[in-house]
């Protein structure tokens, strides 16, 4: 296990001296998936289009015993235990809960068995190399090529995929959480977003500040950061882990520091290129994304360290970003703000299937093995929540209801929540609306104007601007484009609840009667294995979002940004729950030097204090609640709600009572 370590480390130290500059790949990042996406070319089978070029896959190993490991999470987590804070290191762990040499070496024996090479990528993951039609007789399934052609400013591209879903060898399912690297296509979609023209306010102004295009030095004054500051915490001695599927210009990243007047070390920045890396940054492949998490968390612990784990947008480099990361164990607080629908991981033909027990293996069952080895090794996970309040499939496929059969491109809106912010071993980043008036031009010309009025911080759900889709005469919210913009939020129907949300009050089972229904040319486009499916119906599920900030693009922030077409720019009126995550990651930095401690996952303290009575209540309460608005469907409450979480931080408070929970 040590020579592991090794590896990823070694890939740390050639990551840190090309930190600063973009190494020149040849390709360009390869365009995330959306609802412009051209249908892919079916160019036929793999094997005969590759040739005798391999192709790489990953095997996640399962963990032996993971009710122990989950048993182990939370005696970590509850501070009357004797075990409170005790988190493992990578040596520790991989010791008492990785799979044993003799299993692992079981699974390299028998994909050889097919000509395959499989080698040890980290202590949990294996790095499996053959030729296509190896690959397709070891896992008996078909593989073909697929090209998406060119559109907007988006190259064109290929990928490969599964005609059915694949099967594990019987000798080794015991073994697998899953095999990754079968489907290759574009499958993450970035949490940033815009109002487009006239649904974004010309003028905004908030209680506070004028919004739009806040800084992190305006988040600071909205959630209470500066006390924190002004004791001297900075971050300092912390490194923050961004985990992406886009590159980024690190250069943009100074600039917006340096324009602020922030502090920070040159060499502060480093890159580590997972699976051959994302390509050259580009707007369509979600290079934006990234800007946005390094400006902001690095911005907010402008003392610490960052490294960014960056991938091709693939559910592979997803497992191996996220395992190049806790294995090797360098940053105390990940974050993550690229998402899906959870049960897309169940109905694309990616996951394969285990013919021991029927159930299929997929990226929700290693992603949750290895995300509670995070929290076992003290380190604090964060992802977005989503942009498409209760609605996530829909905003994400850019289709909505009511579904039709004469009409290909709609589908049917079931209430869906996002992954990875519904694992949870994981802590979910909602967004709210910041109190203030907008004004919106009614015409080009700007000569009639409407304004609307927020009296008070409200859950992000863009149905408050409806009535300026009236004034527009645009009243259906779809049309108007507003619909279903918003706070991710609702029920996982996969996960269900964990112990700390327990008798909590707020908390949801999933709706009855949920139906995703989608044309069947689309299904298909989409690499879908049906085109009906009917979800669990008051299903005990894990309620996300945990926790919330502002955002509201129209109450949103300025990015500094060097597009691939227009090139470098100050941009304003961005938002998204993908501003969330990273905020959460820098006050965690700032929280974890303050406690000289790992703080593992935030979710037990979050929830202990709301359980105990602690969260809201006195003069210094480290919650807010958000009773007002709503994200489409859960509204806001004086409490726990499905829209945004408990509420929002007020960050200074928040770091009192975790020193006297400490």
């Amino acid at each position: 296990m040590r020579a592991v370590r090794m590896k990823v480390l070694e890939m740390l130290q050639i990551a840190v001296i090309a930190a600063l500059a973009w190494s020149g790949q040849a390709y360009a990042g390869v365009p995330y998936p959306n609802a412009t996406t051209p249908q892919a070319v079916d160019l036929g089978a793999l094997r005969e289009q590759a040739g005798t070029t391999p192709i790489s896959i990953t095997i996640a190993l399962r963990l032996p015993n993971l009710s122990d490991a989950e048993k182990l999470l939370q005696s970590l987590h509850t501070p009357q235990d004797p075990l409170y804070h005790q988190f493992l290191t990578p040596e520790q762990f991989v010791a008492r809960f990785a799979p044993p040499d003799a299993d692992v070496a079981n699974v390299v024996a028998s994909l050889q068995k097919y000509g395959l090479t499989a080698e040890r990528a980290t202590s949990t993951t294996l790095k499996v190399t053959g030729l296509p039609a190896d690959v397709e007789r070891a896992f008996a399934v078909s593989l073909h090529s697929y090209s998406v052609p060119a559109h907007a400013n988006a190259a064109a591209y290929t990928f490969h995929a599964p005609l059915t879903r694949a099967t594990v060898p019987a000798e080794i399912s015991a073994a697998v959480a899953g095999v990754f690297g079968l489907d290759t296509r574009p499958s993450w979609h970035p949490r940033h977003r815009t109002a487009p023209f006239p649904m974004r306010p010309v003028a905004t102004t908030a209680t506070t500040v004028q919004t739009g295009n806040l800084t992190v030095l305006d988040f600071a004054k909205q959630y209470d950061v500066g006390p924190l500051y002004r004791r001297g915490l900075t971050g300092a001695g912390r490194t923050l882990g961004i985990m992406t599927f886009a590159s980024f210009t690190p250069s943009d990243a100074f600039k917006y520091w340096s324009a602020l007047g922030l502090k920070v070390d040159p060499h502060r920045l480093s890159i580590v290129n997972v699976d051959g890396g994302p390509g050259a940054p580009s707007d369509a492949s979600g290079s934006l994304e990234t800007t946005i998490d390094v400006e902001q968390s690095g911005g907010i612990a402008p003392g610490a360290k960052i490294v960014v784990y960056q991938g091709p947008n693939t559910t592979q480099a997803f497992v191996d970003v996220f395992a190049a990361a806790i294995d090797a164990n360098l940053a105390e607080t990940l974050s993550v703000s690229w998402g899906d629908w959870e049960w897309l991981q169940n109905i694309e033909t990616s996951p394969v299937v285990d013919p021991i027990t029927g159930k299929t293996v997929s990226t929700l069952q290693a992603g949750h093995e290895l995300f509670v080895r995070a929290a076992i090794q003290g380190q604090t996970l964060f992802a977005a929540s989503g942009d498409g309040g209760a609605y996530d499939v829909n905003n994400d496929l850019g289709c909505f209801g009511p579904y039709s059969p004469k009409v290909p491109a709609s589908c049917s809106q079931p209430l869906t929540v996002d992954y990875p912010a519904s694992d949870p071993a994981i802590t979910g980043a909602g967004g709210t609306t910041l109190p203030g008036t907008q004004d919106f031009c009614l015409n080009k010309a700007c000569t009639q104007t409407y304004s609307l009025t927020i009296t008070r911080q409200r859950v992000w759900g863009w149905d408050y601007l409806e009535g300026l889709c009236k004034a527009l005469g645009t009243p259906n919210p779809v049309t108007c484009g507003i619909f279903p913009g918003g706070s991710g939020g609702g029920v996982s129907v996969f996960f269900e609840k964990p112990l700390y949300q327990a008798g909590l009050s707020g908390t949801q089972v999933s709706q009855p009667g949920q139906v995703f229904e989608i044309g069947k040319a689309l299904a298909t486009s989409l690499g879908l294995g049906a085109d009906y499916f009917a979800l669990p119906a008051r299903y005990p599920g894990r309620n996300v979002p945990d926790i919330s900030f502002n955002a509201d693009p129209d109450t949103g922030y300025e990015v500094y940004y060097t597009s691939n077409v227009n090139g470098f720019s100050v941009q304003d009126g961005w938002g998204g729950t993908s501003f969330v995550a990273p905020e959460l990651n820098g006050v965690s930095a700032l929280l974890g030097e303050e406690l000289h401690s790992r703080i593992g996952l935030l979710n037990y303290p979050l929830y202990g204090l709301a359980s105990k009575g602690k969260a809201y209540g006195g003069p210094t309460p480290p919650i807010h609640a958000i009773p007002y608005g709503d994200n489409w469907f859960y509204q806001g409450s004086n409490g726990y709600n499905p829209a945004v979480g408990l509420g929002t931080l007020d960050v200074a408070n928040f770091a009192d009572a975790l020193r006297d929970i400490f």
